[in-house]
């Protein structure tokens, strides 16, 4: 979900809690479904306590063979919405469902530095 060009948001300040500190970069796997109905699917069955790649894998409408792995990236490679959540969530928090403009998404925090 990358931004196809445009004004990079400035980073976040923060206090002393892990989700508000600034991160330079964030390694992120996501769902990516045009439907909402699915994306809430998807959402259920994590939930339920299927693995995050797994139904990514079974699901996704992008970067599914690998598990919605998106790597590592900085501040202002993603579309804006999609980014202030992706950085707004702690190590292993799972989002809600976000719309952008390419669809709905569920994002996993792997790691944050």
């Amino acid at each position: 979900m990358s931004k196809k060009g445009g004004a990079k948001k400035p980073a976040a300040g923060g206090g002393g809690d892990e989700k508000l500190k600034p991160a330079s970069q964030v390694k992120c796997r996501h769902i990516l479904c045009e439907k909402q109905s699915k994306i809430l699917e998807a959402k259920t069955r994590i939930d339920n306590g299927e693995d995050f790649a797994t139904v990514a894998r079974e699901m996704s409408e992008d970067k599914a063979r690998q598990g919605g792995d998106l790597g590592w990236f900085p501040r202002g490679r993603m579309v804006g919405d999609f980014e202030k959540v992706a950085f707004s969530l702690k190590k292993g928090e799972m989002s809600a469902p976000v719309k952008t403009a390419h669809g709905y998404h569920l994002i996993k925090c792997e790691d944050r530095k």
